[in-house]
Parts: C-alpha cells; structure tokens; sequence
C-alpha cells in the first residue's frame, strides 16, 4: 500500500505524480538555460548527424545537502560509473543520457546543484523550468534528512507548480542509518512527493527513481495536465520522435499528444503504481 512505510529495498510512491502545489515567489527573468518559447511552431528541425530523436526531452535538478551523493548518484545514471571520491561540486554539474519510457524516448538534461549555501545564489536560479526534480539526503546523517524542509522551500518557490518531485534516501547500503525508511516515505507523503531509498555505491534503485520521475511526467501530459501549448518554460521540449511514431501532422494546440504512441492515449490508472 502507498500510504504504509514499506522496507527500504522497494520503490515507493507517496502521491500519483505529485506537483509542487506552489506556485508563487518565483523569479520573472531569465535566469538560467531553460525551455522556453512556443512549442507550437513548423515542425521541428531534422536531428543532425549522431544525434538520437527524441519525443520529449525532460529537464530535471538535483538538490539536496553537500555530501548526500547528488553527484554520485548523476554519474551513476548517465555513466554507469561510481568514484568513491570526486571535487566538491562547484555551482552545477550536468549530465544527459537517453531513456524509453513506456515507448517514448525521452532525453533527459539533469542539473546536479551545490549544496553549499555560498552557491545558493547561483543554483536556485537554474531550479526554474525544471520538469522533474531530485531532493536527496543521506540516510546515515540525520542532519541532511532535518534540512529537507528548507530544500523543499526553495525548489516550490522556485520552480514551476507542475514540477514532479521525488525524495531519494542516498547510502541506504551503509550500515550506520540515522533515517528509517518510514520516516523518509512519512515525509514524502506530507509533503506530497515521490520517495525511494537509493545507493549510488551499489546501484540500487539509481534508475529507477529517475525513470519513475521521467514516468510521472509522461502521464501527466498523457491527461492532459501539462499544457505543451504553453509558451512558458515548464522543462519540457517537444523534439523529434523516431519512425515508427506518429508523425507531427497538427501544431501542438491541435494534437498536444502528437509525440505520444496511440496506447499511451488511454490512461491506465494512476501513474508510478
């Protein structure tokens, strides 16, 4: 069941593809790369050569306290790679990579952010236009896990109210917790969020918080709750899906789903079930 604290090696949700809920405070320039502008222009440009179609392309940001693992667990999404020791991370770091969800390739841009409060400055502002976001603590630092509220301030003041949200429990292989697994997902469902347990040492549930992210996304354009019509940035791109999908026969106001296979129109229940 969603609303019980389930053991630590299980994905778990705490509401069906939560949004932030806020939609105030946030800045009015523009402050850091993001998706904007019309998405409802002539078809989109022919990819160049090497580069992979895509139907959607997802912004997401990484946050959390300095030392959780946000950079850990980025690398160990898009490279496959774990280093037990790197730099501390200076402003942001970003990664790409690739993925299907549901048939619906999708590229994803991910910003890891500092988690030094001399960088706050910086960070908050590429927070804006993010689709989904990653708020990270460390399960064996109780202190990390007291910070979230402040975290949680921040990404709603400055992100867009649609942004998908999922808690992520990091180290959940060390031996030493100071966070139970029921605390983390009694947070996440206060507060409205997505919640896992994760390690970015061994791989555990790295892929699938992202994709469950990426997952929620995709549903709710599927309901229609994300207006791909919308000229300002939502850390959504509309690009260019592979044969094989249906082709951009209609402008974005006429058909939002254009890039969507025909299954995929039907909702199948509550999304990250």
């Amino acid at each position: 069941s969603c609303t019980q604290a389930q053991a630590p090696n299980s994905l778990t949700r705490a509401a069906a593809c939560p949004a932030s809920g806020a939609a105030a405070l946030r800045p009015q320039g523009l402050l850091a790369p993001c998706f904007g502008g019309s998405t409802a222009s002539n078809s989109p440009r022919p990819p160049l050569m090497g580069e992979v179609n895509y139907a959607y392309q997802f912004k997401y940001i990484i946050v959390g306290d300095v030392g959780v693992g946000k950079t850990c667990l980025l690398t160990q999404f898009t490279d496959h790679n774990f280093k037990p020791t790197h730099d501390l991370t200076i402003g942001v770091e970003f990664g790409m990579r690739h993925i299907v969800v549901d048939k619906v390739p999708i590229k994803l841009q991910v910003w890891d952010t500092a988690g030094q409060e001399s960088f706050r400055s910086i960070t908050r502002s590429y927070y804006r236009c993010a689709a989904g976001a990653l708020l990270c603590y460390d399960v064996s630092r109780r202190k990390s896990f007291e910070h979230l509220v402040n975290w949680l301030r921040d990404l709603r003041r400055h992100t867009d109210e649609g942004t998908v949200i999922m808690l992520i429990g990091n180290k959940a292989d060390l031996p030493n917790r100071e966070v139970s697994a029921a605390e983390g997902q009694a947070f996440a469902q206060r507060h409205g969020l997505l919640f896992c347990e994760a390690s970015a040492k061994t791989n555990l549930r790295v892929e699938a918080a992202f994709m469950e992210v990426a997952r929620c996304i995709c549903r709710r354009i599927q309901r229609g709750e994300i207006d791909l019509a919308r000229k300002e940035c939502q850390g959504i791109k509309v690009g260019m899906p592979p044969r094989g999908m249906p082709s951009r026969s209609a402008t974005v106001e006429e058909d939002p789903l254009w890039a969507v296979p025909r299954e995929l129109r039907q909702i199948h229940g509550e999304c990250c079930t």
